[in-house]
């Protein structure tokens, strides 16, 4: 009649944490599950634990993996705020930061030292990540001193580190064998590291890359010139006619405002994000390291993105080819939810 659940924070995100073994081995009988216990489909999740909200719509999946290159498997659904739909379509790195603290918590992982490394394969792409989680003592640590934008306060730093995610859907970490492209005579650096995305600089299409999502939204000209664009990139990336699908992203540069290393603005295709993905500014962050490419900057390791709301921060290794975004997340509450049922006794949703 109710299943364990972990609400955590991951990230910029929140989510409902399960053990694979307490859902149903049925896909169908899951996602009626999840729809039911999130409270969708309902504009305001009234009648379950979702935040109404698709950041707070998201669901964590996990069990010890057969794998021997990974501790856990991790399979990301996001169920959708106002329609009956749970989409596996892709990862979500936010709630990949709570992963690692979840396998911690049940027992997936035995701690070990002051941090524990915690070995993720992402199920919904096959690609490896490495959560590192503070675990002074034997126990996971929530505080801390590090800061992210969108989230009040601060909490335990946690790096993730993506691996294998060179040309995560394009052929290739640069898919076209190039650094820089002529993409109608605009410079542009096409590139994949978990996220296909095109970097140009934001004076290239004749704005300055300080307006706010918003402005950028409201200048037509600028939004088609930007989608034309996104077609060309799609056929050079490998990826065909883009025109249906939310990839590759497009990516506006401009120099930094506020102390980091280059400030970003994100279109997704069409909308322009209020922050940056966390696999996007992985994939951004490794174009900043590449030397010739568009987005080149002399960065020590440390690589800040500016974008409308804040900033986020990405370790970079040239050398190794390490790449990791840094992130926090915290333990919200653990319990069980009741799903809804009708009269004779079977789960319903909406």
């Amino acid at each position: 009649m109710s299943i364990p659940v972990v609400i955590m924070r991951g990230g910029t995100s929140k989510g409902a944490y399960f053990l694979r073994e307490d859902l149903p081995e049925d896909e169908s009988e899951r996602d009626t599950l999840l729809l039911s216990v999130m409270g969708s489909p309902d504009p305001r999740q009234i009648d379950g634990i979702g935040g109404g909200h698709p950041l707070t719509s998201k669901v964590a999946v996990v069990s010890a993996s057969d794998d021997p290159e990974a501790d856990v498997d991790y399979l990301f659904l996001q169920v959708q705020v106002d329609q009956p739909r749970v989409s596996a379509e892709q990862p979500c790195g936010n709630i990949l930061a709570g992963v690692g603290p979840f396998a911690v918590e049940r027992g997936l992982v035995a701690a070990s030292g002051d941090v524990t490394p915690v070995r993720v394969r992402m199920v919904n792409t096959g690609a490896l990540a490495v959560v590192s989680v503070p675990t002074p003592g034997g126990r996971v640590e929530y505080a801390g001193d590090t800061a992210l934008s969108g989230v009040p306060g601060t909490a335990a730093r946690i790096e993730v580190e993506f691996r294998d995610t060179a040309g995560s859907v394009a052929p290739g970490l640069l898919p076209t064998g190039r650094i820089v492209d002529d993409l109608d005579g605009v410079p542009a650096t096409l590139i994949d590291n978990g996220m296909p995305v095109v970097l140009m600089t934001a004076t290239s299409l004749g704005v300055t890359g300080e307006e706010t999502p918003a402005e950028l939204e409201a200048d037509g000209r600028l939004r088609r010139r930007v989608e034309e664009l996104r077609l060309l990139a799609g056929t050079l990336m490998g990826l065909g006619d883009v025109s249906a699908t939310t990839v590759p992203k497009m990516c506006l540069i401009s120099p930094p405002t506020d102390g980091g290393t280059l400030s970003t603005r994100m279109f997704i295709p069409h909308r322009v994000h209020a922050s940056i993905g966390v696999l996007a500014a992985v994939t951004v962050g490794t174009a900043v390291a590449m030397p010739g490419s568009v987005a080149h900057t002399e960065a020590a390791g440390a690589v800040r993105l500016e974008h409308p709301t804040g900033f986020a921060d990405v370790v970079i290794d040239p050398g190794t080819g390490r790449s990791a975004i840094v992130s926090t997340a915290r333990l919200l509450m653990e319990g069980r939810v009741h799903p809804r049922r009708n009269t004779e006794g079977a789960i319903i949703h909406g």
